[in-house]
């Protein structure tokens, strides 16, 4: 897969390409039904399939205070893309002159001219131009006078839940990752390093790898324990570990700062330093502020137990 960060220094590959466009934070199962269908009119025409996205999300330009947490930071967007097949990806920096643009110019000047698009395929409440004023029936129509086709791809719903980025949001909000996870089509995932911690967990026998995410917008579900699939990023990222995590304030320790630390289970290895890529399977309860020491150290046994055997089912979701 290429990746081409410039409209106006594309190469003739990146042109001339069967297009989906959106955010596509997630890479949820109902942008998969995008690209799918991206992909299926590329090998109609006989052209590549590509993708054209933003960096940063508009709503990060505008409106930083309300700005979305990130289901998948760029980097984890872009191997997603990766997977599923996507030839090129083009991702333009998203700047306000960008964003001046009228819904015409965009469509005349960058996917007609710059991008020269075979077809386009867009989700069906994709809007775009100078204050949102384009949207997917406008899109079709100016196409058409260029003689370009242009696909408006109905919603997904699964389980009667409609498949959004802000809905996946909403279920990681309320500590639903298995609801999330049945929308992402995997468990929602968060990278970060293992830094340096209090040393804690490793007194009471259950040593833990302290995680500082990479990204300062990644979201993290709501505070709580889970059972958790971890991966070992360049060394078993395709055989992710089981595990224990917490993440929260830990209020019987000290409350003031949010953690997330992870047990691997049957694992001695010191980690500090590795790059970990942690699975959100199921949340096994909601924090709590126990009486004292060996209260926590008691709740912490039941609930590895717990995670073990829900990790060891076959029902269990998997990354």
């Amino acid at each position: 897969m290429q990746v081409h960060r410039h409209l106006d220094r594309l190469p003739s590959a990146a042109r001339g390409l069967a297009l989906a466009i959106g955010n596509f934070d997630g890479v949820h199962l109902g942008h998969r039904a995008i690209l799918g269908r991206a992909a299926a009119e590329a090998r109609d025409l006989g052209v590549p399939a590509g993708v054209l996205t933003f960096e940063p999300h508009p709503r990060e330009l505008f409106r930083p205070e309300s700005a979305p947490r990130r289901l998948t930071p760029l980097r984890r967007k872009l191997e997603l893309l990766q997977d599923i097949g996507v030839s090129h990806v083009v991702v333009p920096r998203f700047t306000r002159p960008f964003a001046a643009r009228t819904a015409a110019e965009f469509v005349d000047d960058v996917l007609v001219g710059q991008l020269a698009v075979r077809v386009v395929v867009v989700g069906a409440d994709f809007c775009f131009g100078k204050g949102r004023s384009g949207d997917a029936a406008f899109l079709a129509g100016r196409l058409a006078e260029h003689g370009v086709a242009a696909v408006v791809h109905c919603k997904v719903s699964i389980a009667g839940a409609v498949c959004s980025s802000t809905t996946i949001r909403d279920l990681l909000a309320e500590g639903d990752v298995r609801g999330a996870t049945a929308l992402l089509g995997r468990p929602h995932v968060v990278e970060g390093m293992v830094r340096q911690g209090a040393g804690l967990g490793r007194q009471i026998g259950f040593p833990t790898a302290n995680i500082a995410p990479l990204s300062r917008r990644a979201l993290l579900p709501a505070h709580g324990v889970y059972a958790a699939r971890v991966g070992i990023v360049g060394e078993d990222q395709n055989e992710p570990r089981p595990a224990v995590l917490n993440w929260g304030k830990r209020p019987t320790v000290d409350g003031l700062q949010e953690v997330l630390e992870v047990h691997l289970f049957d694992m001695a290895r010191d980690l500090y330093g590795k790059r970990l890529r942690v699975g959100f399977v199921e949340r096994l309860r909601g924090e709590i502020r126990f009486p004292n020491l060996d209260a926590l150290v008691a709740r912490i046994r039941e609930d590895a137990d717990a995670a073990r055997a829900l990790l060891s089912s076959p029902l269990s979701p998997v990354e």
